[in-house]
């Protein structure tokens, strides 16, 4: 990981905002867990996708526990695999400036072009996330995934610096090749509007580890 002790640490990234507000699936859902017509009507929706995400981490959460989300996402409207890297920071107290200095001395400047910065903005909790996102060829149709081995490899060879350095040399790749998926998570994203904003609404279907029962958690967010 780059030395937090550097004198000349460059310009911040400047990120975007997105703000995501859950909604009460009891509300808005149907019994076929579809939004429900009012709820289309409401957010002007004329769109919708599905999706599946692997998400790949070690038994003992190696990845996460570094703050990194590294994902498989498959959309049925695009051919092509998008494989993500994501670090997220923390914001205390609001203050956007601070994490985004802390990222800018770990490496994650204005220099660097390939990554992303972002404000995850929810209704108690704000999240800095920087990510950097490529492409692989699929070998599957629609929204399906590969098998779990060939999205590992896709991750182990596309892996970016930043992370396969983190901690230290090969580490990402060291933890990805120690890493199983989770998921596939089968999602499902609607694309309307509030005001003159572009409106996402997604719903995601978790299985709880303590019981195995299936919950709903939906999601709208716009930038």
């Amino acid at each position: 990981m780059p030395s937090r002790a550097s004198p000349h640490r460059k310009a911040n990234l400047t990120p975007d905002y997105e703000a995501r507000l859950l909604l009460n699936p009891e509300v808005v859902l149907n019994t076929d867990y579809e939004l429900k017509r009012d709820v289309l009507l409401a957010f002007g929706i004329t769109k919708s996708i599905s999706m599946n995400v692997q998400f790949f981490d070690t038994d003992s959460k190696d990845i996460s526990a570094a703050d990194w989300s590294i994902r498989v996402r498959k959309r049925e409207d695009k051919s092509d695999l998008e494989l993500t890297y994501k670090k997220r920071y923390n914001i205390a107290s609001g203050d956007v400036d601070a994490a985004l200095a802390v990222a800018s001395i770990d490496g994650f400047d204005a220099d660097d072009t390939k990554y992303e910065a972002q404000v995850e903005w929810g209704l108690t909790t704000r999240v800095l996330s920087i990510s950097r996102d490529k492409e692989a060829r699929s070998p599957t149709n629609g929204a399906d995934l590969p098998n779990a081995a060939d999205s590992r490899k896709m991750l182990i060879d596309e892996a970016p610096g930043k992370f396969d350095d983190w901690r230290q040399k090969k580490w990402g790749t060291a933890a990805l090749n120690r890493s199983r998926p989770y998921g596939p998570v089968f999602a499902r994203r609607w694309i309307g509007a509030w005001g003159d904003l572009k409106l996402y609404v997604e719903a995601w279907p978790i299985r709880t580890d303590s019981d195995g029962k299936m919950i709903h958690i939906v999601e709208a967010s716009f930038k």
